[in-house]
């Protein structure tokens, strides 16, 4: 798991425009995977964000990094614990939700839709694509409430990658391109 890989994958998140970022990395065996994460973790945590592992299938990790405050506060919203509750979670203990997501994808059967939330996607729009509604617009993520906030959010994301993309490329570290928060 590179810092390019991290920037490439992570950089709103990094920047604290997003809860969290979803990325399948490779590790040469469970040993490597434990310390690399352990050290991404030790910069990480410093700056509230955390690194988990939430899956493995054909020795690819699914690697998830997040904000720990934001997603705190994102699983209080009310339309969000609605559907994780509906899904078995304990929206109380954001870390005992993350181990219950793991298992879910570990698991394999059906893909967990309800992993939107951990992202920061809006409730309205997880729950649009778990029930099928018509989808109003993509980008990040499928849109199915309000499209102008989805657009400005889009816009932004896709700046921050670029802008983030360019300063790794001249030298900066994901340390320092971490905002803390």
């Amino acid at each position: 798991m590179s810092e390019e890989q991290i920037i490439r994958n992570c950089s709103p998140t990094l920047a604290g425009l997003k809860t969290g970022s979803l990325f399948a990395a490779e590790f040469a065996d469970k040993g490597e995977r434990v310390e690399t994460l352990r050290g991404w973790n030790a910069m990480l945590l410093k700056k509230g964000l955390r690194a988990m592992p939430l899956g493995e299938k054909k020795g690819r990790t699914l690697v998830y990094i997040y904000r720990i405050s934001r997603l705190n506060r994102d699983l209080q919203d009310p339309a969000a614990r609605l559907i994780l509750n509906r899904r078995g979670y304990d929206c109380d203990r954001p870390e005992l939700c993350i181990v219950r997501l793991a298992k879910r994808i570990e698991r394999g059967a059906e893909f967990p839709h309800e992993i939107g939330l951990f992202l920061g996607y809006p409730p309205e729009d997880v729950s649009g694509f778990i029930y099928g509604k018509k989808c109003k617009m993509t980008g990040a993520w499928k849109v199915y409430g309000d499209e102008a906030s989805a657009e400005r959010m889009f816009a932004r994301y896709k700046k921050c990658s670029r802008i983030y993309g360019e300063l790794y490329s001249s030298g900066h570290s994901v340390e320092r391109l971490t905002v803390a928060g």
